[in-house]
């Protein structure tokens, strides 16, 4: 349980009831939508194919982090190449056809169906990292901060502290070897992100519009643990990024 706050410090409930702290709970919110929302059933049924607590193979898993347009499609991609690994992304492919549906679900629903996409890329992961070395775009760093992110309001100062039990990875869910954050000048994330012409999801839209909620995202990732993010500035060209990565990758998971 998460220990109460000392006065005046920032109440973290709000995170705690958005954030489904387990397989267990969140199973519990989606059964609680079900009948209501369809793609909720299929979610759960998904989630019941899954072992419980699997466990990971020979190979490494790296995880990499941060926001839209830091190049988080780029490098994963020649690191995949690079490693010959396989490249996995969350939410994964059997549920992400239902994001526009939980998308536009209350903050609870909707972040039991990103926390689900995690533990259904759990099983992929363990399976997957028995044959090669595993990459993946976004994980559970992605859930919490986001989650902490939006149900905090205000700036950095006001997101719950530190060492609070908001930021720690979940017991029952699989671990990577390492977690990387790629970070780069606000400008330059907007400039790549016009260059792009995507259609913005409503988090990117307040990403740009709103500086301190982008700020909390950053500072969220930052203050997560077991295990911590190691960031790396993605504003160099593709080559030297990619360099730096797997050089990090070298130290930790040779």
């Amino acid at each position: 349980m998460l220990r109460r706050c000392a006065p005046g410090s920032p109440d973290p409930r709000p995170v705690v009831r958005a954030l489904p702290p387990s397989a267990r709970a969140l199973r519990q919110r989606l059964r609680q939508c079900a009948e209501r929302i369809p793609e909720a059933e299929a979610v759960l049924d998904l989630l019941e194919k899954c072992p419980e607590n699997p466990k990971k193979g020979g190979f490494p898993v790296i995880v990499f982090e941060g926001l839209d347009a830091t190049g988080k499609t780029t490098v994963t991609q020649a690191v995949k190449d690079t490693l010959n690994g396989v490249l996995l992304r969350s939410p994964p492919a059997c549920i992400s056809q239902w994001r526009t549906v939980f998308d536009d679900e209350p903050t609870p629903i909707k972040r039991a169906f990103y926390a689900a996409g995690n533990y259904i890329l759990a099983s992929e992961i363990a399976k997957a990292s028995t044959q090669a070395p595993v990459i993946i775009d976004r994980y559970w760093h992605s859930t919490a901060a986001y989650t902490i992110a939006t149900e905090t309001s205000g700036n950095v100062q006001d997101l719950p502290p530190a060492q609070d039990e908001v930021y720690q990875w979940p017991e029952d869910l699989l671990k990577p070897d390492l977690v990387l954050l790629l970070t780069v000048d606000p400008d330059e994330r907007v400039r790549r992100l016009q260059h792009r012409g995507l259609e913005k999801t409503k988090e990117e839209a307040e990403l740009e519009a709103n500086s301190l909620f982008r700020q909390r995202v950053e500072e969220s990732y930052r203050r997560m643990v077991n295990p911590a993010c190691q960031e790396v500035d993605a504003s160099p060209s593709k080559e030297e990024v990619v360099k730096t990565v797997l050089q990090l990758i070298q130290k930790h998971c040779a």
